[in-house]
Formats: C-alpha cells, structure tokens, sequence
C-alpha cells in the first residue's frame, strides 16, 4: 500500500520505517529539511536501537521516501498518518494546531474525486476525529471522500522499533467497512490481536493506557518509600506484587520518577479532558502532583549526607529519561541539575547518547562539565547520582568506583547495584526504597 507519513518525530519515523520494512511504499514529510536531509542519507536524527538499519535497508530498496512536499505526498498516498507532537499548553490541555495544521493540508490538496484515509497516530483527546472530519468538510467543501481512523500507537522509547514489529495488540477505531478492510491490509502481516472499536474508544484507550501506568509507577514508588520507613525491600516487594496475575510486575520498578515524551504529557492532558466531561480526576491529579516531587528525594538524601551542598562536586550518570535513547523530555535530570545549580553545586556529567540535547538545555560553564566516560566524570566528586540505568554502568566494577570519589557516596535512583556488595566496600549507598532490616529479622538469623 501507498502510505504517507506526515511528522517524523519518534512517533513518525519509527511508523514510516518500520511500514517499509512490512513491504509499504511510505513517504514522510517533515517541515524540518534539516531532519529530512539525515534521513534521506539513512542516518538517524534520533537514537533508537535497530531503527538506522531499517532505514539504510528501506531507502535502498526504494520503499522509504523523504519529502518537504507535503502535496505530492498527499496526492500519492492511500493512508496518510497524522504523527505531528500533541505538546501541553498551560492548563495541561493538548495543543492540537500541528494536527489541525496537517488535516487542514490534506483536505486542500486531495484531488477532487479522490479516496483518503486519515489516520490518527498522534495522542490527541476523545473527539478530535469528529472535529477534524468538520475541516475536510470546510476545506475540501465535499470533492472528496475521508475516513477517519484512529490508530492509536503503544511505542516504548529504547524499544520502539521491536514494540512496532511485535506488538501485544493492534488498536483500531473506525466507522466503515472500507476504512476496516484497507487497516486489515495494511496490517495483515502481524498476527497479533486486532482490537476493532468506534473511533472514540481508540482515542479514550491511548490516553487511558498511559495513564495507569504512571498511576502503576507512581504507586510502586508510594510504597517504596514505606519500604524505606519499615524495612522493607522494594524489588522483592514488587516481585510478591508481580506474581500476581492481575498485576503484573512490569512498571513495578521504583526510581525517580517517570519521564519522557508520553507519560506526563497525556495524563495532564487526560485530567483535562475529565475536567471538562466533569469526571472526578483527583485519582491522577494526585498521581501527576506525586510524580512531579518525586526528584525532590535525591536532593534531600544528598543534603542529608552532606549537609552543605554548596560547591560540593557532584557526578549525575544519566540525563535520559530511560535507557536506549536519547530523549531528555520531562526527565527528572533537568529539574535535579537545575535544582543542583542553584545550590552551587559543580555538577560532572555524563549520558552515553543524551549529552547533545542536554547541553542544548545546561551549556558547559563554571558549574556544569561533560565527560565522555562515567569514569572521568566520577574523579574526585563527593557524590555520584544515578538517574538512568544504561547496562555500562552496571557493568563498572564498584571498587573502581570507590577509588576514583573523594567521598564514597552513591544516591542511586535506578537500583542497578547490590546494597550489600556496596556498604561491604565501604559506600554511603542509598538505593531507592531499601530500609534497613528490622532488628527482630537481624536477630533471627
């Protein structure tokens, strides 16, 4: 099938490429012709694992396209995605001027007589499709005929490329039979489950999905820090939560916070759309408020430890919200190192793929330095901070560690190493969510 893709942020890209990789003749438009121009080469603008080989691979076998002529696309294409960014505005809503932007260029230039379907692959509230079929019908003025589907997109950032490939389901909101049987085309390939709805449940789901799990990650850190309080082990916590199988472990791991480009964009943008249909939203008004603190405990464990933090030097490993990528958006490294910053501090940093878009954000200066190695970045510092759990640093051998500080201490928010091989080597470790045990367990053994 002939598809285009308009928008080549994460979302876009990673639908465009991996379309082509399924046999689909896809286009991608982007305003950016910088992005363009480094797509086109078969190199990536952003870091994903396995996305620049099915690039190069796609583009050579002619099957992935790039263009700045949004036109030419339209006029080619039987399935246009809508991949363009949904950012909050002020009260939380979703901005929807890059949707409305793009629906209002294809209702323009569809050719009179033609057959479009329009796919809804950006996070956008319950009832945009209503709305945008109200503009191809001002701005086409009925020379054409549009569908409209929401295909709501389940991408994990750092696995992007294989959640695309290897999907749990397939969610599809549409209102004719044509519409369904060029979707079941399109994905004919994938034999997982097709979840066939009206447009508004597809919408609702998207946005619910992402919801309970940051109410998932925000409970599991709740109780982390009982954990702390009671003596209790957080991992073996979750474990006993996970077993479960109504639970589940996954988004059962305690840190810092979630992050990212979703998670907190779509659940403020849920509590508004609940706001508006007068729907209690306390539940994740809470969850929103938990998770915006949350980054305020590494801070308070280090002035705890070192009471004075003023030109203290301190290490931070990790400036991505999560592995695998290098998405800072939301992180809760920006609001540490900002926090650090006006404390005086002198930050050391490092991230194996994130230092260019954080740099952009926290140039280097009398307070803030880059290192290409975590090592270097950890010489001579009096704190280390973990806020992303890249496989390198787990893989660093803590005596070495030990030996490079000034002062052994470790305020680790992602968990990556043992707490007991850490304080037998002498560390001032503090994981999150692990208490010390209580005396009557010590006494037991």
């Amino acid at each position: 099938m002939q598809v285009g893709i308009i928008g080549t942020g994460y979302v876009g890209i990673v639908t465009g490429s991996c379309l082509s990789e399924m046999g689909h003749l896809v286009t991608c438009f982007d305003v950016d012709q910088k992005k363009i121009d480094i797509y086109s080469s078969g190199k990536s603008a952003i870091y994903e694992p396995g996305l620049e080989e099915i690039l190069q691979k796609n583009i050579a076998a002619k099957r992935l396209s790039f263009t700045t002529n949004i036109e030419n696309l339209i006029e080619n294409s039987e399935l246009i995605f809508l991949c363009v960014g949904t950012p909050p505005l002020s009260d939380g809503s979703a901005d929807l001027s890059q949707v409305e932007s793009a629906v209002r260029n294809i209702a323009e230039h569809t050719p009179a007589g033609s057959y479009k379907i329009i796919v809804e692959k950006s996070t956008v509230p319950v009832g945009t499709h209503k709305r945008l079929k109200t503009i191809t019908k001002l701005y086409n003025k009925g020379k054409s005929k549009f569908d409209f589907v929401v295909n709501s997109e389940f991408l994990k950032e750092g696995s992007a490329v294989y959640d695309f490939l290897n999907p749990d389901r397939i969610v599809i909101g549409l209102e004719t039979q044509k519409a369904r049987e060029k979707m079941m085309e399109l994905y004919q390939n994938f034999e997982t489950q097709k979840v066939l709805v009206d447009p508004s449940s597809a919408e609702i789901i998207k946005y619910a999905s992402n919801s309970f799990l940051a109410l998932k990650i925000s409970f599991i850190n709740m109780v982390a820090d009982l954990c702390e309080k009671a003596g209790g082990d957080i991992e073996k916590v979750a474990d006993g939560i996970g077993f479960d199988k109504r639970i589940g472990r996954a988004f059962l791991n305690a840190g810092v916070g979630y992050g990212g480009s979703c998670f907190p964009k779509d659940v403020k943008a849920f509590i508004n759309v609940l706001d508006e249909s007068s729907v209690d939203s306390s539940m994740l008004k809470s969850t929103d408020q938990f998770n915006a603190n949350r980054y305020k405990k590494i801070i308070e464990t280090l002035e705890e430890e070192l009471w004075i933090l003023k030109n203290k030097d301190i290490a931070v490993w990790g400036l991505a919200f999560k592995a695998e990528t290098d998405d800072i958006r939301e992180s809760p490294s920006i609001k540490i190192v900002s926090d650090l910053l006006a404390k005086q501090v002198n930050i050391r940093l490092y991230d194996p793929k994130a230092r260019e878009n954080f740099e952009a954000l926290f140039p280097a200066g009398k307070q803030i330095s880059y290192f290409n190695n975590p090592m270097d970045a950890l010489k001579n510092t009096e704190a280390l901070i973990i806020l992303t759990d890249w496989k390198e640093f787990s893989e660093i051998q803590p005596e070495k560690i030990y030996n490079q500080m000034k002062l052994p201490v470790i305020v680790d928010g992602r968990n990556i190493f043992k707490e007991s091989t850490m304080k037998e080597l002498g560390f001032r470790y503090f994981p999150i969510g692990k208490g010390e045990m209580l005396e009557y367990m010590r006494n037991s053994k």
